[in-house]
């Protein structure tokens, strides 16, 4: 049975992103519930971008992911009073200015407003190259002299209006800000004109965005006695989240994300989870250490929804809309208990409450306790949260079940923003190397749950996914045989979904 609408908000591992674990059937606990975001047509488009920009959005939306998603996603980006902090470096304004404009332009014509912040590094470096002066850095922070300090400001004044110039071009408003840093001296023996920020005006960031505005600035910030100073663009950006408390801190990167030891992109962390562990590594250090455990201490600072990306600028549509996401992600995430006994689960209650999820009536609790009596009689591993916004039940491998089978997967709306689903997810991977589930073929989150997937065999009304088998194994035949067999029935008493829906 797997209950799993909404967003895989993350749905991604350290390494890699989780196979899905869900067996039995699917169905979905929040859907029928949510308001349907309107249709995409009925989206807001400039007039002076005309035809042009309908097309750009109608090829993004198409190319991004399913409606579905995108329409959740932009439901809940939309409820948001700033949905979004971005970073942009130097070199993306170099490298990558066109796609990156083309994906605000595609926010813009739905109504989003992220607040962009920029540095200009790269080309700073070149500029002072050419002009002679060779950049000076003490622990990896520029030191900023007076003609250092003048270059730059030049230069990222000329910088904002190179991205808001092209966005205009487009018929995307926004507005250039200043003076939204204020700054104290970082160390001015040490470093020079380097600034720490000491407050941000948001006042004037949330006034440009009620009047329809992409705010942008740079990372320059001004001193009590009036004078400019350097700020890390990152630090900047870090800041500015803090002071707006945005869903999505985004930064966009060259490389499109933190890679692990193996080179492997590293999908997702979970802090709460992986922090201890991701710093033992021999493989997290230097940049990537620093990187980890600065956007720590900013998701602490943060609502438990926010998240941070770091991600390529050609992800980042399919970053904000779909699912599986881009880049890594990180998120602080939530312990997740594990039990292997009814005696285990503090509020069995509560457990009942959310096996039953949207099937309530007399018939269906008396359902749910035969399932509690059938768990009581057989080994499982229960997976959840404390708030148990996502409940999972795993049985081990038998004589009947040559693999572990996930008998249960109920998601709540909350369970999928706070990542919550993912990390239990993740728990199971760890747990069981091999897993086998089946879903309706008619379930809204079938994309989601064929990228968790290894393979997929697909019967009639019902698809059965597997991960973690060769394709000819012989654990994995049995099981396919009873699937052909009994389709949704596979796991006998065990299958709470198809007796929940006979007792309705």
């Amino acid at each position: 049975m797997i209950s799993a609408p909404w967003r895989g908000l993350a749905l991604r591992a350290v390494a890699k992103r989780i196979p899905s674990a869900v067996p039995k059937t699917s169905r979905t606990l929040l859907n029928r519930n949510l308001n349907k975001v309107p249709n995409t047509s009925t989206f807001r488009y400039s007039s002076t971008a005309g035809n042009a920009t309908r097309e750009i959005v109608s090829q993004a939306l198409r190319s991004i992911g399913s409606k579905r998603e995108s329409q959740q996603w932009l439901k809940l980006f939309s409820s948001a009073q700033n949905f979004c902090v971005l970073k942009v470096g130097g070199a993306i304004l170099t490298e990558h200015l066109d796609e990156l404009c083309r994906s605000l332009l595609f926010l813009y014509e739905l109504g989003l407003y992220p607040v962009i912040v920029h540095g200009a590094g790269p080309q700073l470096n070149r500029l002072l190259e050419e002009a002679g002066v060779e950049p000076q850095f003490s622990e990896g922070i520029r030191i900023t002299d007076a003609k250092t300090l003048g270059v730059a400001r030049k230069l990222f004044r000329e910088e904002n209006l190179k991205l808001t110039d092209k966005l205009d071009q487009l018929g995307v408003a926004t507005r250039s800000l200043s003076g939204v840093f204020m700054a104290d001296y970082l160390d001015k023996e040490k470093w020079g004109y380097v600034g720490k920020v000491s407050k941000v005006n948001a006042a004037a960031i949330n006034n440009s965005i009620k009047a329809g505005y992409i705010p942008i600035m740079t990372s320059l910030a001004e001193s009590e006695d009036g004078r400019l100073l350097n700020v890390n663009a990152d630090s900047a950006a870090a800041e500015l989240a803090r002071a707006l408390e945005p869903l999505k801190v985004v930064y966009l990167s060259e490389k499109g994300g933190l890679f692990d030891g193996n080179g492997g992109k590293i999908s997702q962390i979970n802090l709460d989870e992986e922090f201890d562990y991701i710093m033992s590594q021999p493989w997290c250090r230097y940049g990537t250490r620093l990187k980890i455990k600065e956007i720590k201490e900013l998701l602490d600072t943060l609502p438990q929804s926010s998240s941070v990306a770091i991600i390529h600028p050609s992800d980042l549509l399919k970053e904000l809309f779909t699912n599986s996401g881009a880049g890594t992600l990180i998120r602080r995430g939530d312990k997740i208990q594990k039990v292997s006994s009814l005696s285990g689960l503090q509020d069995l209650g509560k457990i009942k409450e959310t096996l039953t999820g949207d099937y309530k009536d007399i018939s269906t609790e008396a359902t749910v306790d035969r399932f509690i009596e059938f768990l009581a009689a057989n080994p499982f591993t229960a997976y959840y949260d404390d708030s148990m916004s996502c409940l999972a039940i795993v049985l081990p491998p038998s004589a009947d079940r040559p693999m572990a089978t996930l008998a249960t997967l109920n998601i709540t709306k909350s369970g999928w923003l706070s990542n919550v689903a993912e990390n239990v997810f993740s728990a199971i991977k760890k747990d069981n190397p091999s897993l086998y589930w089946t879903v309706s073929g008619a379930d809204e989150n079938l994309t989601w749950f064929f990228e968790k997937s290894d393979g997929s065999f697909n019967c009639n009304s019902s698809v059965l996914f597997y991960y973690g088998c060769d394709f000819n194994s012989d654990a994995l035949d049995s099981v396919y045989r009873d699937f052909v067999s009994h389709r949704h029935a596979i796991i006998g008493d065990s299958d709470l979904e198809s007796r929940l829906r006979r007792a309705v």
